[in-house]
């Protein structure tokens, strides 16, 4: 009777968390989106949490920020960026996870070691630009590409994933006369699509939404990522350079629309794109974490 009782407070205890966790998370992008349809007098004066829309709903500001040049291409940059960054972080990723899942690999403990390593400490950010700088990196695309690839917690995780499937699998397979790029491609590989899924939404999601390194390496406009740009918008309101100035709209009004709308813009393909993958994303960190 106690240990049924006990059970039921807990699911109680736990279900009221997880809603309220729903809350906390949801609301700043309820607040966000709710604003950025509002009337813009009313949310510039109002302060707090926007529940609903304030005074008559408007497309004002999406329609402003869809008028502005290089919001698109920085979103276009964006795209780039991230399709590349993620392509080349999954493929050196999963090449380092498999290197290190070979019990015949020399100086195996030494090269994990390095690896962890770099989890703790790094060179800094005056040793990476100055690298940055003199591999003739800087001001082009793959000054936000190549330095940040790889990261050594998707190695750790890829790797306790890589461990876990069978020997018998890989032993069958060299037993046949298979080598390692075969061995990877048609037995690894096929069997570990949920972790793969989710080193791609780790990668994504990194790179979408870096602006650090840009801000630092990039100089040019025209190359800007769109969450640079969001910065600019956000921090630097008082820009009218920051809205295109052929809007035929009052840009000073509409200046908190704007920030809204392209906040939202800038988090929707995220949002959009996790419903699908979220399905792998627990059975992807999970796989090897349980030994028995």
């Amino acid at each position: 009777m106690l240990k049924g009782k006990g059970s039921l407070i807990f699911k109680i205890f736990n279900t009221a968390f997880l809603i309220l966790l729903c809350v906390i998370f949801l609301l700043p992008i309820w607040h966000v989106a709710m604003g950025s349809i509002s009337d813009p007098l009313q949310v510039a004066a109002y302060s707090g949490l926007i529940l609903k829309p304030l005074g008559e709903a408007t497309l004002g500001g999406y329609r402003l920020v869809m008028q502005d040049s290089s919001i698109w291409t920085s979103y276009l940059n964006t795209i780039i960026y991230v399709t590349l960054a993620t392509l080349f972080g999954l493929v050196l990723t999963t090449l380092s996870a498999y290197v290190m899942i070979q019990k015949d690999l020399y100086f195996k403990g030494i090269f994990i070691l390095m690896v962890t390593f770099t989890m703790i400490f790094s060179g800094g950010l005056i040793p990476t630009y100055i690298l940055v700088r003199n591999l003739g990196m800087l001001n082009t695309r793959w000054a936000l590409i190549i330095p940040g690839a790889v990261s050594a917690y998707n190695i750790i995780i890829m790797r306790t994933s890589f461990a876990a499937i069978p020997e018998e699998l890989t032993d069958a397979a060299k037993i046949d006369g298979a080598g390692h790029m075969r061995i990877l491609l048609q037995i690894i590989l096929p069997v570990s699509k949920a972790i793969i899924a989710v080193i791609v939404l780790f990668y994504a999601v990194q790179h979408w939404n870096a602006w650090f390194n840009a801000s630092i390496y990039l100089t040019d406009r025209d190359l800007y990522p769109l969450q640079l740009r969001l910065r600019e918008i956000v921090l630097l309101v008082s820009d009218n350079s920051a809205i295109a100035a052929d809007s035929g709209d009052d840009v000073l009004i509409y200046r908190p629309l704007i920030k809204y709308a392209t906040i939202m813009i800038s988090t929707i393909p995220m949002m959009v794109i996790y419903p699908f993958v979220q399905k792998y994303f627990v059975t992807g960190v999970m796989i090897g974490s349980v030994k028995g």
